[in-house]
């Protein structure tokens, strides 16, 4: 019974018996947002509340997400801090080496617009989305470690709601 109650909300129970009918797209979907793996890119002080958010207190791993270290074992980029023009082409090889499908969260107001240096330097980018594509973004300066957790929960639910066919992009 206690099996039944933690499926998701898209499968449904048929009364009286124990057929559990889904789809597999749905299926897919679910363990797919339930193990992350991410990779971290971590520059400045975004990268200090990041890796506080995957200590104790607050544990990642409760969600499923596991850090590695190779851009070929993960699906999830963590950008966080500052993004200089020299680390862009850095940061979009790793991008172009993980596997499909593949996800970004940016992670703070350097990574998100220039944060402080968008006027004062020409060595920085002025937001990550120039450099790839971004689909969730946690604001701050430095973000809590609950903001992360918020939007990776977020990323969470987004996997869950999107198409197979997405997938292709």
């Amino acid at each position: 019974m206690g099996v039944i109650k933690k499926l998701p909300v898209y499968a449904e129970r048929i009364p009286g018996g124990s057929i559990i009918t889904t789809t597999l797209e749905s299926i897919l979907h679910h363990g797919q947002a339930s193990s992350l793996w991410y990779l971290l890119f971590g520059t400045a002080c975004c990268a200090i509340e990041l890796m506080c958010t995957g200590a104790a207190r607050y544990d990642f791993d409760r969600l499923g997400m596991i850090f590695r270290a190779s851009p070929r074992q993960s699906d999830l980029i963590i950008a966080a801090g500052t993004i200089t023009k020299k680390m862009a082409p850095r940061l979009r090889r790793l991008y172009d080496q993980m596997a499909e499908p593949r996800y970004v969260i940016a992670m703070g107001g350097c990574t998100i617009k220039g944060g402080p240096f968008y006027y004062d330097t020409y060595a920085v980018e002025k937001g990550i989305e120039h450099i790839v594509p971004v689909d969730v973004y946690v604001p701050g300066c430095p973000p809590r470690p609950e903001s992360l957790l918020e939007g990776c929960l977020t990323l969470q639910k987004k996997i869950k709601q999107q198409k197979m066919s997405d997938w292709q992009n």
